[in-house]
């Protein structure tokens, strides 16, 4: 794993999925290789009235119920499309499905509109055609294709960024569970073993790029991801991912509690003044997602650590936040300008502290890029 830039789920907690199997009792789906309780388990973290020897850590936060819906569909003959938000974490959701259930996160399409239909079905090695003709050897099977054939979990991102030809294409596929190859005379059908199903994400914000057509949408079950905003589940995450990040690069370098009360309220006070604003000019181009939290703070980390003191401050903090979300010149330098000007400056004086480097940081910032 240490020459990996990212390893895939399933091979990161390899020794806990291997632990886990060994202790499975429970029924277990098709080719599942654990059962429905496990799945939850391994991607929410073990509990004290779980009864194991070990702990499990939490790998995902959210509602429980999203977990549960989504690991049913996937015990069915249904799609499962996981929506919302950008940085929900519904693409880090579908990875560790596909890791427990199938141990292979990997068989991935990532839609957009360069998609076509051989990426979700099969293509040909040219080279091989034309030496020995067409030929089962010869064809190139999808991750898609892959997926039926191992009878595993297939998964397709970005759904609505591809078009209508591709997700028709889909359709069949969920539908017939087979693919058929008209250039063969014979072998010319792969049919999907039990346990292959699709894991497809879409992000809310696309609607009207491509829509899903109504057969498309019968074929998969709905799970709406919503934007995290309870602050301790959003604190348990941005800790979370930046722990990993800190172990990734060997870091050693503290993270102030007090510095993430300030970053989780800045995207709060942000989120609330976008959801007020009277138009798309008065509101910030980024989504304020969680992910994006995530991106600040690592940015931050990461600066602190190669040109600064190797401690995070809050000035390094402000810096990050400008320099992330200010995607729009002038517009949302604007915004972020009336922010530090109307919130932060008197926050700053009335509970001093980390804000009043917060409040430095940011002005520095949003004058060097103004």
């Amino acid at each position: 794993m240490s020459d990996m830039l990212r390893a895939p789920a399933e091979v990161k907690y390899a020794e806990e999925l291997d632990w886990l199997e060994s202790v499975d009792d429970g029924p277990k789906p098709f080719s599942w290789r654990l059962s429905p309780k496990m799945v939850r388990l391994f991607i929410l973290g073990s509990e004290r009235a779980d009864g194991l020897e070990r702990e499990i850590a939490q790998k995902w936060f959210g509602d429980r119920s999203f977990v549960e819906r989504a690991i049913v569909t996937l015990a069915s003959d249904r799609g499962l499309l996981l929506i919302g938000d950008p940085g929900t974490g519904k693409s880090w959701l579908a990875e560790l499905l596909a890791a427990a259930i199938s141990r292979n996160s990997t068989l991935v399409v990532q839609g957009t509109a360069g998609t076509t239909e051989d990426h979700i079905k099969y293509s040909w090695n040219v080279s091989m055609v034309i030496a020995k003709g067409q030929s089962r050897a010869s064809m190139i099977p999808s991750p898609i294709m892959t997926a039926m054939e191992g009878g595993v979990i297939g998964r397709f991102e970005e759904l609505t960024r591809s078009t209508s030809d591709v997700q028709d294409a889909l359709i069949s596929i969920l539908s017939e569970k087979y693919v058929s190859i008209p250039e063969l005379d014979d072998d010319n059908i792969v049919f999907a073993k039990p346990g292959f199903s699709i894991i497809a994400t879409a992000n809310s914000r696309d609607r009207g790029v491509n829509d899903l057509s109504s057969a498309l949408k019968r074929r998969f079950n709905f799970v709406r991801i919503p934007v995290v905003t309870n602050k301790k589940s959003e604190a348990e995450i941005v800790r979370f991912r930046t722990e990993e990040l800190l172990r990734r690069h060997n870091i050693e370098l503290e993270v102030p509690p007090t510095l993430l009360d300030v970053l989780l309220q800045s995207f709060a006070d942000l989120r609330a003044a976008s959801a007020s604003a009277a138009g798309d000019d008065e509101r910030l181009e980024s989504a304020l997602s969680t992910a994006e939290q995530i991106g600040v703070l690592e940015d931050a980390i990461l600066h602190s650590n190669f040109f600064g003191a190797r401690a995070l401050t809050a000035e390094a903090l402000a810096g990050s936040l400008v320099g992330s979300l200010a995607r729009r010149s002038p517009e949302d330098l604007a915004i972020l300008n009336k922010y530090w000007h109307g919130v932060v400056e008197p926050r700053s004086r009335e509970q001093s502290g980390e804000w009043s480097g917060f409040l430095e940081g940011g002005r520095q910032a949003i004058a060097t890029l103004s």
